[in-house]
Order: structure tokens, then C-alpha cells, then sequence
């Protein structure tokens, strides 16, 4: 089993500080990290990459100082060990035109609007990270009671029905 990071993206402590705490469910089985602007997220990236942990999941602000949060995740897709990683915008102020850049340029999985309800941030994060882990690990069983149960269980069934047919 691998360790996963998610990292939360956002400047002002306040919201940041807001994401963090709703995440608290998913702290039993998953790193969760902030940065408060590009570049301490790139340098948190490289730290966690660094010490093996994947980050399976970002989610973004957009309005940032320095980079805009859309550049941020163009930036990540174009980049191999960022590329897997799942992306969420959290944003009140991107535009149509920014966020059809996101989807398009930057493979953005999901949009979620402030003010987010904490029952709604909890669906997407468990939806995306239920993504990246099909993706990436071998053995899903030690997710199966936090993110989405049915799909790993049965992504498991498959994995060992086609283990023994070999």
C-alpha cells in the first residue's frame, strides 16, 4: 500500500485552513498536505516525491499569487509523475473561458464551486481518489472502507479472477 498525499492549493488560511479540516475523514488513510501558492506547492511535490509519496489528488484554487491555479495544473499534466494525479479546481472566480482552458489543457477532473458544502467536497474526494487508486495500486482492499467500497471490491474481484485465469 502506498502513501498518498492530497494537497490542498489555496492562499488565504482561512478557506485553507476550511478545506483541510473538511478532509479530516480521509486523514485515517491519506496524507493531507497545504501549500499556500505555486511555489510552495511545487516545492511540497518534490518533497513528497522525494520521500515515495504519491500525491493522488490536488485541489487548486485558482486565483493564486504568482501563477494562476489553471496555469499550476497545466503545469502538473504536462509533467510524467504528476500526470495520474487527480485534479480538482475550488473556485468562486474562474471564468468560462479559464475553465474550459482547465479541462482541455490541464485534463481537469472535477470542478467544485465556493462556498462547497463539506458533504459535496466529501463525494468528489472520494470519487477522485477512488480514480487514482484503481489506477495506481495493486491492492485496493485497504480502501475499500473510505472511498467508494462497491467499486473497489468489485475492481478487486475482477483483478483476481484475472490473476488466476494466468
Amino acid at each position: 500500500m502506498s502513501e498518498i498525499a492530497i494537497v490542498v492549493v489555496e492562499d488565504e488560511r482561512e478557506v485553507r485552513d476550511a478545506v483541510v479540516r473538511d478532509l479530516s475523514p480521509f486523514a485515517r488513510s491519506f496524507r493531507i498536505e497545504a501549500a499556500e501558492d505555486v511555489d510552495d506547492a511545487q516545492n511540497l511535490l518534490a518533497e513528497l516525491d522525494g520521500g515515495g509519496v504519491l500525491t493522488g489528488l490536488i485541489l487548486c484554487d485558482h486565483l493564486l499569487p504568482g501563477m494562476l491555479g489553471i496555469d499550476f495544473l497545466i503545469e502538473l499534466e504536462a509533467e510524467p509523475k504528476t500526470q495520474g494525479t487527480r485534479k480538482v479546481l475550488l473556485t468562486g472566480q474562474a471564468g468560462l473561458e479559464d475553465t474550459i482552458r482547465a479541462v482541455n489543457e490541464a485534463k481537469l477532473d472535477y470542478y467544485v464551486a465556493k462556498p462547497w458544502s463539506p458533504e459535496d467536497l466529501h463525494e468528489v474526494v472520494k470519487s477522485q481518489l477512488t480514480e487514482f487508486v484503481l489506477a495506481s495500486e495493486e491492492d485496493v482492499l485497504p480502501y475499500v472502507s473510505i472511498l467508494d467500497g462497491p467499486r473497489l471490491l468489485d475492481a478487486a474481484s475482477q483483478r483476481g479472477w484475472e490473476g488466476r485465469a494466468t
